[in-house]
């Protein structure tokens, strides 16, 4: 069974935790999280994106000049594509990007990535996480406690406005309640600190 150090607010370290098996302990499947992660992107699309065709351009009704005897190219109409403010050939149209995927497959991908952070040993325990207020300075001096050299992803077991707060302005720390937990956050952050709590949370959730 898998274990990882448990560090306190100092990054002192003050325990042994050992990690679900069924979770940190699964075989990676890179495939399975690549496919995950298209996936999430995806369906983050809106499809939106839209341009007009040369029948639904407006004007363009009258024949710019007659078809033989100018010198010129024959033209039907100012709304061809070859004319600036004419249609769009093979421009975008509302579509939709979703894919599905099993719900099981899903699941594997999200416990292949949080096994990597714990192979990798980029997964920090802390017994707790808190501050005294809503303060970045209070949540940089915990980071460099940790000896987080980079970005993390911190996880919470339930709201904490104080900790989110804090850890809002800077441009490479996330916090995320255990529920949202999802496969681009954790491949997004090179480090994933988890309080004591969130981690009985995960087992929880993600369990089997």
């Amino acid at each position: 069974m898998p274990q990882a150090s448990v560090y306190n607010m100092a990054g002192e370290i003050v325990d042994k935790v050992e990690l679900a098996e069924d979770i940190f302990g699964v075989e990676i499947k890179p495939a399975v999280m690549h496919q995950a992660l298209t996936r999430q992107q995806a369906n983050a699309r809106q499809g939106t994106a839209d341009t007009k065709r040369r029948g639904e351009v407006a004007g363009g009704g009258a024949k710019p000049w007659r078809q033989k005897g100018t010198g010129r190219a024959r033209q039907g109409s100012t709304r061809s594509p070859l004319w600036k403010g004419g249609g769009v050939v093979f421009g975008p149209h509302p579509r939709k990007y979703t894919q599905a995927m099993p719900r099981q497959a899903r699941r594997l991908a999200l416990k292949s990535a949080l096994t990597a952070k714990a192979v990798e040993q980029r997964l920090i325990v802390v017994d707790e996480l808190r501050v005294s207020a809503p303060k970045t300075k209070e949540m940089v001096a915990i980071l460099e406690q940790l000896a987080i050299p980079s970005s993390a992803l911190i996880l919470l077991a339930e709201r904490d406005d104080d900790l989110e707060k804090a850890a809002r302005n800077l441009p490479l720390v996330k916090t995320l309640p255990v529920q949202a937990l999802n496969l681009a956050d954790l491949l997004k952050y090179d480090y994933l600190v988890v309080p004591k709590s969130a981690l009985a949370a995960i087992e929880e959730t993600f369990g089997e």
